[in-house]
């Protein structure tokens, strides 16, 4: 971890703990499985992003979860979701699973190609609520909207094609061309993750975040985003 100005802290890409299962490989950005540090376990109601490369015809068998939404964001190739409650979904780049535990589902989660690794983010957060009935939802987006905005994919109310989630979060996904910026604001007393998926982005003019960097905003209302590159991001933001 490398601390930026005040109310910023930064997480190298690098330095996330990273597994190597064959089939899978995976970078934790925050404590799980056989990762733990006290220091590292959640961020607001964010409790895990994991970004996750599975071989081809692997994945997570059937497995259960209780109490936390799911969301599942493919970079690359394809993931077939299957679960208890009888759906059956594969999902590319474009796409955007979410799953609400609740009190309890078993799911799984494969890569159904032949060839090719599918490439994904996958994010838990603790609901608003507990004992919500199970649920699952795929969403898709329009990828053009991403250019040079914040396109909202995740929200707690949702709006256009978004996919709805049980916390007061909205998960945007943007492609900002080199040169461009964006600016987002929000309200006082909110927390903010940044994580650079490609590419290159100036936080505020000093903070510099290459690929697969993160950073995690405590009471910062404003902010400017410019990428010194074609830069590909993701922005949460969370309540504190």
């Amino acid at each position: 971890m490398v601390q930026g100005v005040q109310g910023i802290q930064v997480y190298e890409g690098n330095k996330r703990y990273a597994a190597d299962h064959g089939w899978l490989k995976s970078r934790f950005s925050f404590s799980f499985a056989d990762y733990v540090d006290p220091n590292n376990m959640a961020f607001g109601p964010m409790r895990v992003l994991n970004d996750d490369i599975v071989a081809p015809g692997r994945g997570f068998g059937a497995h259960p979860h209780r109490e936390m939404e799911i969301v599942s964001i493919v970079l690359q190739g394809q993931l077939q979701h299957q679960d208890s409650a009888g759906h059956t979904e594969v999902t590319t780049f474009g796409g955007i699973q979410r799953m609400s535990a609740g009190t309890g589902i078993v799911h799984s989660e494969m890569n159904p190609s032949e060839e090719e690794d599918v490439h994904f983010l996958q994010l838990w957060f603790e609901p608003h609520t507990s004992g919500l009935s199970p649920s699952y939802e795929k969403a898709e987006f329009d990828q053009a909207k991403m250019v040079n905005h914040l396109l909202p994919v995740v929200m707690a109310n949702p709006e256009g094609d978004a996919a709805r989630i049980h916390q007061d979060l909205t998960l945007y996904l943007s492609d900002l061309q080199q040169g461009k910026h964006l600016e987002h604001v929000q309200e006082p007393n909110r927390k903010r993750f940044l994580f650079v998926i490609e590419g290159e982005l100036l936080v505020n003019g000093s903070i510099k975040l290459g690929r697969r960097d993160a950073a995690r905003m405590t009471d910062v209302t404003s902010i400017r985003l410019d990428a010194q590159s074609d830069c590909r991001f993701m922005l949460i933001d969370l309540p504190a």
